[in-house]
C-alpha cells in the first residue's frame, strides 16, 4: 500500500506541475519575436542603447571653488566660493554642501523642489561616497549612490536617462562632485605636507555639477548612452591618470562609433573627461593610427576648466567635479545657445584606491559616453 500511495502522490505532483506549466505557457512562449519592433530597436550594439523617448535636460547648474573661478570658464558657473570649506568646519562637509548647492541651483531655475524628483543619482571620490550620501541624507528622495571615479557624471546621466526612457521615473537628478583637498588627503599626500607634483599630475577640481532630466523638455536631449568596459593596460603610476584612463576612453568611443555606425565628423564636439593634456594626446594618437583623426572637434574637460599654463595645473584638471561642472556650465549652455547641436560627453575614471596603489596594483580605467542632441533622434 505504501508503494502505491507514493505513486499516487507523485502522479498528483506531476499533474499539478503540468497544470501550472499550461498556465505559464503563454508567458514562456513570449520569445523576442513577440516583442514590439519599437522595443527591439532600442539596443544598437553590444554597449550602446538608443533611447526611444530621448529624455530632456530640464535644468543644470555648476558650483566651483576659487581656482575654478580664476579659470577661463568662470562665467559659466552658477556659484563660486573663495572659501575651500564652503562655510563648514571640514573639507568633506564643504564638499557635501557644494553638492547641495548645485542641486538647489538646478531646481530653482525651473521652479521645482527636491520633492518633485523621483530619483537622485549621485557620487563622488570619497570613501563610501560620503560626499553624496551626507549631502542628500535629508532629501527623502530615492537615492542611488554611485562610484565611477571621474566617470561618475557619465554613469549617473546614463542610469537616469535609462530609467526615464524605461518609464520608471519622470524626473531625476544626476550630480557629482570632487574637492581638491579631500581627494589629495585620501589618495595622495596630506595637503599641509606640500608635496611636489610630477609633470604628469593633474589638479583635482573643487566643483560640482547637477543635471536634471525629465521625460519632456526643451532639450538638449540624451539620444544614446554607451556603457564602458573596464580597461587596464598596466599603468601603476597614481600621478599619471591620463595614461591610465586614455585606453578606456578610446575603447568606449570606438564602441559608440561602431554601434551607431557613425564617425567623428558626425558630431560637433567630442569631449572626454579629465584625461588632461597627456591622455588627450594618447586618445588622439590612437584614432589617428586607425585613420579616424578626431581633429579640433575633440577636446577634454581637463583642458577646458583651467588655464593650464598661467594657473600651473601641469597636465590639466581632474576629479569627477571637473567634467560635471564643465558639462553643467559650459557645454549644456553652449548647446542651448546653438553653439553645438550634437556632442559626445565621455568622462573617464580611474578605478583605484590608496590600498591598491600601496600594494602595487595597476590602475583600471572606465569611460561612459552620453550623446546629447538639440533634436530628438529616431
Amino acid at each position: 500500500m505504501y508503494f502505491y500511495h507514493n505513486i499516487l502522490r507523485n502522479m498528483r505532483q506531476v499533474l499539478i506541475f503540468l497544470e501550472k506549466r499550461q498556465k505559464l505557457m503563454p508567458l514562456l512562449n513570449d520569445s523576442p519575436k513577440s516583442i514590439g519592433k519599437e522595443e527591439r530597436e532600442k539596443p544598437v550594439g553590444a554597449q550602446t542603447r538608443r533611447l526611444r523617448t530621448c529624455p530632456s535636460v530640464l535644468s543644470f547648474a555648476a558650483v566651483g571653488g576659487r581656482f575654478e573661478g580664476e579659470g577661463p570658464l568662470r562665467e559659466y558657473f552658477d556659484e563660486l566660493s573663495e572659501d575651500h570649506f564652503f562655510g563648514e568646519k571640514t573639507w568633506e562637509k564643504g564638499e557635501s554642501t557644494m553638492q547641495r548647492h548645485a542641486l538647489s541651483r538646478a531646481l530653482e531655475k525651473v521652479g521645482l523642489k527636491v520633492s518633485d524628483l523621483d530619483l537622485i543619482f549621485a557620487g563622488d571620490l570619497l570613501n563610501q561616497c560620503v560626499g553624496s550620501s551626507f549631502a542628500l541624507r535629508e532629501s527623502r528622495i530615492p537615492f542611488y549612490g554611485l562610484y565611477g571615479a571621474c566617470s561618475t557624471m557619465g554613469e549617473s546621466l546614463s542610469l537616469a536617462a535609462l530609467m526615464l526612457d524605461g518609464g520608471y521615473a519622470s524626473c531625476a537628478a544626476a550630480l557629482t562632485s570632487s574637492h581638491f583637498c579631500t581627494a589629495e588627503r585620501q589618495y595622495r599626500m596630506p595637503v599641509p605636507y606640500g608635496s611636489q607634483r610630477t609633470p604628469t599630475a593633474q589638479w583635482t577640481a573643487t566643483g560640482s555639477g547637477c543635471c536634471l532630466l525629465a521625460c519632456e523638455g526643451e532639450g538638449p536631449y540624451i539620444t544614446h548612452v554607451t556603457t564602458g568596459k573596464i580597461v587596464d593596460k598596466g599603468v601603476t603610476d597614481a600621478n599619471n591618470m591620463g595614461a591610465a584612463m586614455a585606453p578606456a576612453a578610446y575603447d568606449t568611443l570606438c564602441a559608440l562609433f561602431r554601434d551607431t555606425r557613425t564617425k567623428p565628423e558626425d558630431y560637433d564636439l567630442i569631449v572626454t573627461g579629465d584625461l588632461g593634456r597627456l591622455g588627450h594626446q594618447i586618445v588622439s594618437d590612437f584614432f589617428a593610427r586607425d585613420g579616424l583623426p578626431l581633429g579640433e572637434r575633440y577636446t577634454d574637460c581637463g583642458l577646458l576648466l583651467y588655464d593650464i599654463e598661467s594657473q600651473d595645473m601641469h597636465c590639466g584638471g581632474s576629479g569627477c567635479g571637473c567634467s560635471a561642472s564643465v558639462l553643467c556650465g559650459y557645454l549644456l549652455r553652449g548647446m542651448r545657445e546653438g553653439k553645438w547641436n550634437r556632442i559626445i560627453f565621455a568622462p573617464t575614471g580611474a578605478l583605484l584606491s590608496p590600498t591598491t596603489t600601496f600594494q602595487g596594483e595597476s590602475i583600471p580605467g572606465i569611460c561612459h559616453a552620453v550623446v546629447f542632441s538639440n533634436h530628438k533622434e529616431g
